[in-house]
């Protein structure tokens, strides 16, 4: 079946969160990647949090606040490193099926997008970087509204973009949480499961489950 729009999820999903750290390890430490875990799930929990309790800061800030908690946590890990992380957060590596993916979805007329939790500034900057700007219809980011996901008023967010039902929208995401959030809103939901990680909410399952991007096109 095919979809007016497919709406992407951005971190994880199109940009791989730890390639950050991934090409600053050697300045980081032996314990790099413990590093890059945690940072990302303290980015993420904190972004929960304040989606819940109303207290909205913007991603980026988030973002630097879950990079001192690793540290913090992460002792061996070189402090030093820290601003040469934050550097490369802004031009994370794409996925290498990204582009050819996007590019087949647009060339059957279907309008692009990504919906995220990034500032619109860190959006622009890995877009651009990544060389999909000229791919994507629009890229949405939650400091319209001031909240962050699993809101249901951010998924709504598209359907007021592009001026149509969520049933008409098929919605990619990594993070088996957004896209139980995404099921319960109404999209037609596709778990990119690239770390083949265990299934959970099982009572909002995805309509389908695939190992990267390349997928959802064939």
């Amino acid at each position: 079946m095919a979809y007016n729009a497919y709406v992407f999820d951005a971190y994880g999903t199109l940009f791989d969160v730890h390639a950050a750290v991934r090409k600053n390890a050697d300045a980081v430490g032996a314990d790099a990647a413990q590093l890059s875990e945690i940072w990302r799930i303290k980015q993420l929990e904190y972004s929960w949090i304040r989606g819940t309790i109303g207290a909205y800061e913007e991603f980026w800030s988030l973002t630097k606040q879950a990079l001192d908690f690793a540290f913090d946590k992460v002792p061996s890990a070189d402090p030093s490193a820290k601003q040469a992380l934050l550097d490369a957060y802004w031009t994370l590596d794409c996925y290498p099926e990204v582009p050819d993916v996007l590019a087949k979805l647009k060339e059957r007329g279907a309008k692009l997008a990504i919906l995220s939790n990034g500032s619109e500034n860190m959006l622009e900057a890995a877009v651009k970087s990544a060389g999909l700007d000229e791919l994507l219809d629009a890229v949405i980011s939650v400091d319209r509204i001031s909240t962050f996901k699993a809101n249901r008023a951010v998924y709504e967010m598209t359907c007021e973009e592009f001026g149509l039902e969520a049933r008409q929208m098929s919605y990619q995401s990594s993070n088996r949480w957004d896209v139980a959030a995404a099921v319960n809103f109404g999209f037609r939901t596709i778990w990119i499961n690239r770390t083949k990680q265990p299934d959970e909410y099982r009572d909002f399952s995805p309509s389908f489950v695939v190992d990267d991007l390349e997928g959802i096109v064939e």
